[in-house]
């Protein structure tokens, strides 16, 4: 009875719903901000801001973008849901002072409307530049550009490849194909108003009200259909990043993934050290999943992650095999290798990086270990020994009784069945000649010697 009446009231509860909407009401226009680098935690935002805006019905998204560029996968994953989605996207550059660069020049020619706000900028959306390669020059007659120099091949695979994917998206969207390829070839980068005038974007405005006013009675083709938007009067609701978005952008922050998988292998090296703590090898459990968690959302060279791996586990062998050095040295070589190649060179954006500091840091603090490691191993081999038979080997040792030929001594605190060849008085000093078994053989002190 109790699921029937569960299941009638999930029927009809949303009839209710939909009948408090005034039927003259404005669809929703959402309005997500897209800021900084596009990495893992911006492209799932704003792929799930999206999805959200459609589901709710809104008639228009609003994607406000300020971007330097940033990962090519993330931003592959915002245009394929910009795409795919039933609700017009409207990639707007603003305030003013903001830029579309690189991976942002990409989203915004593949948005369904493109606009950009007074003194913003757009472009620089080449490969080149991510390589570090010289742009053609000029000759000094009619400024034509002279023939490129021979580029390798993955530099023109990639500029060919951002090149047809570019040109695609201003086909489909009817806007300047050609600036978009100079965009990419030549890195070329222009304001608001000449994009307008280029048909690089259909609308200058100063903030989002202005946006969608000038957008109102606009017709968009969306998915193959023809919408008309009724912007003027619509309500706008801001989209705020969540805690899952703030949560991915702190851990795909590569020093941050880097940092967490080295606590955890350690944590659990330490675990596994002295089981039973529990505390560590939870702490390096949670760390390291997180940690690969990131790593497969940013791109990874896995050969530099199995050579970190690979130099913590030789640093750690070191302290139990008698290699005098050569595990460690070769781990810490090869730490230091793999943290360089850990994260592939997609982008020029300094928080897609490792800083060589933060290597050279850990580096040190690993050689740190690794030199206090081998220190108390040279220590303890110098020291003398201080148990088993050697150690019991001319040790002093104290009668507690008298006897003739054997009983009771005293030997480094503790009792022994002791012999000796001459009578014995209680309290007499004896020294530790032989060892049979748990039978010492001794003799009186300063006797032998």
């Amino acid at each position: 009875m109790g699921r029937l009446l569960a299941a009638a009231v999930s029927l009809v509860f949303p009839f209710f719903l939909l009948g408090a909407i005034p039927t003259g009401a404005a669809a929703q226009v959402s309005v997500v901000p897209l800021e900084g680098g596009i990495g893992p935690s911006s492209a799932d935002f704003a792929r799930r801001a999206i999805e959200r805006a459609a589901e709710e019905g809104a008639q228009l998204v609003v994607l406000r973008m300020d971007t330097p560029g940033g990962l090519d996968t993330s931003m592959r994953e915002i245009i394929k849901a910009i795409l795919a989605s039933p609700v017009p996207v409207a990639v707007f550059v603003a305030p003013s002072g903001a830029r579309a660069a690189s991976a942002g020049t990409f989203i915004l020619y593949a948005a369904h409307i493109a606009a950009m706000a007074p003194g913003t900028n757009v472009g620089a959306a080449s490969p080149v530049a991510i390589g570090g390669a010289p742009s053609a020059p000029r000759d000094g007659k009619d400024g034509d550009r002279k023939e490129s120099p021979p580029q390798d091949t993955s530099l023109r695979k990639a500029t060919n490849d951002a090149v047809a994917y570019i040109r695609g998206f201003a086909e489909l969207r009817g806007r300047n194909a050609d600036w978009a390829e100079k965009a990419v070839r030549e890195a070329q980068s222009i304001p608001a108003q000449e994009a307008l005038k280029l048909d690089v974007i259909e609308v200058v405005a100063a903030d989002v009200p202005e946006l969608l006013s000038k957008l109102d009675g606009r017709t968009v083709t969306v998915r193959d259909k023809k919408l008309t938007l009724k912007t003027k009067d619509a309500q706008t609701t801001l989209v705020e990043p969540d805690w899952r978005t703030k949560l991915l952008g702190v851990i795909t922050n590569p020093s941050v993934a880097y940092l967490l998988i080295l606590v955890g292998v350690y944590a659990l090296i330490f675990e596994f050290l002295n089981p039973g703590l529990i505390v560590p090898g939870v702490i390096g459990a949670i760390a390291l999943l997180l940690g690969l968690y990131a790593l497969h959302l940013l791109p990874v060279n896995y050969a530099g992650l199995a050579l970190i791996l690979l130099g913590i586990a030789f640093m750690a062998a070191e302290a139990f095999l008698p290699s005098f050095g050569a595990l460690g040295i070769g781990g810490l070589a090869a730490f230091v290798i793999g943290s360089v190649l850990l994260i592939d060179d997609e982008t020029t954006l300094p928080e897609f990086d490792i800083p060589y500091a933060l290597i050279g840091g850990v580096a040190l603090a690993s050689a740190g270990f690794l030199a206090l490691v081998l220190g108390m191993l040279s220590r303890s081999r110098r020291r003398s020994v201080v148990s088993g038979r050697e150690f019991m080997i001319g040790a002093r040792a104290e009668a507690l009784e008298d006897f003739e030929r054997e009983g009771w001594a005293r030997v480094q605190g503790e009792r022994w069945w002791v012999r000796s060849p001459a009578p014995v008085r209680r309290g007499q000093h004896l020294r530790v000649t032989a060892m049979e078994g748990l039978v010492l053989d001794v003799i009186p002190e300063g006797e032998g010697q």
